[in-house]
């Protein structure tokens, strides 16, 4: 806003200036005689020149030149907030790009290591599944050998059993009352003689 206030302000003293100077001009055009031609309206004619010259500069110095330099020094500061905020934002573009770089490398670093411990997991239950196999067929074995045993403990009971059965019904068939006499009579024969 005082920017526009100066710039009317010498486009108004320049307008004066300019006035002042063409007026010994259009004197002239009315008179006969020209009075600029003579040395005292050469002289007024510089004097005229040096006060307009004067002025503006004046105004130029007093108004414009201050604002002026404000603006450049604004521009200025504009210019190096810019480039120093062009200078962090490549230095984070480069750091960016760094990251990206190896964002490949560590995205095929975690691939090979989910891939090794995946392997590592598979081995681990491999030697699970091995162990579990091994130890249910140990415990099936040992399962086996004890329905075995029991088996033929039963079977020799049976045949025991079965055996003393036969023997009793063999022996009901064969020893009579005579024969059980006998074997009495030589059992108490032979309980004196062991006796020794």
């Amino acid at each position: 806003m005082n920017l526009r206030r100066a710039i009317f302000f010498a486009a108004t003293v320049s307008l004066l200036a300019l006035a002042m100077l063409a007026a010994p001009v259009l004197a002239a055009e009315r008179a006969e005689q020209n009075p600029a031609e003579t040395p005292i309206g050469e002289f007024f004619q510089w004097l005229n020149f040096f006060v307009a010259f004067g002025l503006v500069v004046y105004a130029v110095r007093r108004w414009i030149a201050p604002r002026l330099r404000k603006r450049f020094a604004a521009i200025g500061q504009d210019i190096a907030d810019a480039a120093a905020a062009k200078a962090e934002a490549e230095r984070r573009l480069g750091e960016a790009e760094r990251k990206l770089a190896r964002l490949d490398l560590e995205v095929a670093a975690l691939r090979a290591a989910a891939e090794k411990e995946a392997a590592g997991e598979a081995e681990r239950l491999r030697r699970a599944t091995s162990d579990e196999i091994e130890r249910i067929s140990r415990a099936a074995r040992a399962e086996m050998d004890a329905a075995e045993r029991a088996a033929r403990m039963d079977l020799r009971a049976m045949g025991a059993r079965l055996a003393v059965e036969r023997a009793e019904a063999l022996l009901k068939k064969q020893i009579t009352a005579d024969t059980q006499a006998a074997l009495f009579r030589a059992f108490v024969q032979s309980l004196p003689e062991s006796a020794n």
